[in-house]
């Protein structure tokens, strides 16, 4: 049975291996590769007044890369720069031979959470005389764009620490090696709230470095006096920004512009010069995120009728469902059916895939096994992204669960979660404490799941527009407890035992701090 002090051991545990806890402490820019070839690049065409083209991704990771490269540009008074976010919808993703030629008058062209894999465009810049600078941090293909210089802390002969970072810290390292080639005093953690969200948006593991930029960058975005913060904080009423705000409202809603119609309208957004136009720009980006939510409900409804008890992985897929989404959709099959999963839309003659992956499955390496039918692949062990012939979905659905057959998906699938049974005499307001210390929670430092065996439903009643959600108050000896169970899977009723399986949460109705419960599960 556990109780606080054992509860703060094993989550204390978690950490032990961690070596950057101070900002002090973080790897310098040097340890990059081509890091100073890049940044003298850069210092050159600012000096002559050369045209720079930033060209970033649609997702949150790569809006703020771009906010971040342009911001210090427009520090330093340099004028002579684009920036280029590619249209999920027309443009596809990353740096292609469409943009480049669009690019052509340009002599610089940095890009910021994508290229890595960029060949095709790589050899293009060549031709034309553009100087390419690629600065990210997917896995770098076997052949290497042949460009001016490639930052990516994943490169073989890169002296990085084994860290994963996301793409906005890997354009914060550039602007570190910027100021130092500039030999000019700038404040680097202007940033660090920025980096928090692209951290927390894009899934990276929140150990070592990242844990820290998270914590500071949480703290440092409920005081932040930018526009485009002030403006979030005052639409939804909210006094200070907490790790749930950013996983659950922030990163959505900028997600959002990129998923449904331009990642431009989130970069204009972050980049707001002053609260009004901060407030257009949300207005619009509210009307994205509610249409996407629309868009979820039905595609998720859609795929539920491709999944068999007996896959080992999840593979879907319909006809011109909507790209934006299908991501989104992957995430929350996997957490609904434990198992990783792929969706696909088709459209145009081909299918566009987005996977997910659960526990500790590396999903990229999955995918690599199949290689053979597929049009091309690529992101990181958590998430990708994956394109076929519509006429090889079904072999492909074939041969990815016989490998995960021959594979332990038990294993890998399980989640490492479950810290144990709790005594309920221990959920109080120094348990929420407890908590709260050792966020941020996601990636390697999951949020603490609990069970509660044996414990009386005393009240229930459904809540939500479509009632799909129940509120319970539970007893347990001489302890009552509030309780949310969010699309439940089983109703529990007013008078049964049950076990369940839950984290716990801070509710603060009307000035008062209780525990609340989060069921994840009821076993019985």
């Amino acid at each position: 049975m556990l109780n606080k002090a054992k509860i703060r051991e094993l989550l204390e545990k978690r950490f032990e291996k961690d070596i950057h806890t101070k900002l002090s402490q973080i790897p310098k820019p040097c340890v990059f590769k081509d890091i100073y070839k890049g940044a003298n690049r850069i210092k050159q065409a600012i000096l002559e007044n050369q045209s720079i083209a930033i060209v970033g991704d649609y997702d949150v990771d790569g809006v703020v890369s771009s906010v971040l490269m342009a911001e210090f540009l427009d520090d330093m008074d340099y004028k002579n720069y684009q920036v280029r976010i590619p249209n999920r919808f027309k443009d596809g993703y990353g740096l292609n031979s469409e943009i480049i030629e669009e690019l052509s008058d340009t002599n610089l062209i940095i890009t910021v959470d994508n290229g890595i894999s960029a060949n095709e465009a790589a050899e293009l810049c060549k031709q034309k005389g553009i100087d390419l600078i690629i600065t990210d941090h997917h896995m770098p293909p076997e052949i290497l764009p042949d460009a001016y210089a490639i930052i990516n802390p994943k490169q073989n002969d890169c002296n990085f620490p084994n860290i994963e970072i996301c793409g906005a810290e890997v354009a914060w390292y550039v602007i570190g090696a910027l100021k130092e080639v500039f030999n000019i005093d700038y404040d680097m953690s202007k940033f660090i709230e920025f980096l928090a969200i692209a951290i927390i948006a894009d899934m990276m593991e929140l150990r070592d470095m990242n844990r820290l930029l998270v914590k500071l960058g949480i703290s440092r975005l409920s005081k932040s006096k930018r526009p485009a913060v002030v403006a979030i904080k005052e639409y939804y009423g909210m006094d200070k920004f907490r790790c749930d705000d950013v996983s659950f409202l922030i990163a959505p809603l900028i997600n959002s512009a990129g998923r449904m119609d331009d990642a431009m309208a989130s970069f204009n957004f972050l980049r707001s010069k002053n609260k009004n136009k901060a407030f257009d720009y949300l207005d619009m980006i509210v009307n994205f995120n509610n249409s996407r939510k629309e868009e979820e409900r039905a595609l998720f409804e859609s795929s539920l009728k491709d999944v068999k008890e007996e896959d080992h992985i999840i593979v879907t897929w319909g006809e011109q469902w909507h790209e934006g989404v299908i991501g989104i959709v992957a995430s929350r099959l996997s957490k609904h059916f434990k198992k990783p999963a792929i969706v696909f839309s088709i459209d145009k003659g081909r299918a566009k895939g987005s996977a997910r992956s659960i526990g500790k499955l590396d999903i990229l390496s999955l995918i690599a096994q199949h290689a053979e039918l597929l049009n091309s692949y690529g992101g990181h062990k958590g998430a990708a992204g994956l394109v076929c012939e519509p006429q090889n979905l079904q072999k492909f659905k074939e041969a990815i669960n016989r490998s995960c057959f021959l594979m332990d998906m038990h294993e890998f699938c399980k989640s490492d979660e479950l810290l144990g049974v709790l005594d309920a005499n221990e959920i109080d307001y120094n348990m929420l404490e407890i908590l709260e210390f050792f966020e941020p929670y996601g990636q390697k430092n999951p949020r603490p799941i609990f069970k509660l065996e044996n414990v009386r439903v005393k009240n229930e009643r459904l809540i939500g527009k479509e009632q799909n959600h129940q509120k319970l108050i539970l007893e347990k000896g001489n302890k009552t407890l509030e309780g949310l169970f969010f699309n439940f899977s089983r109703r529990a009723r007013a008078g049964e035992n049950i076990d369940i399986i839950f984290s716990i949460s801070k509710n603060s109705f009307r000035g008062l701090i209780t525990p609340q419960l989060l069921i994840k599960e009821i076993q019985n």
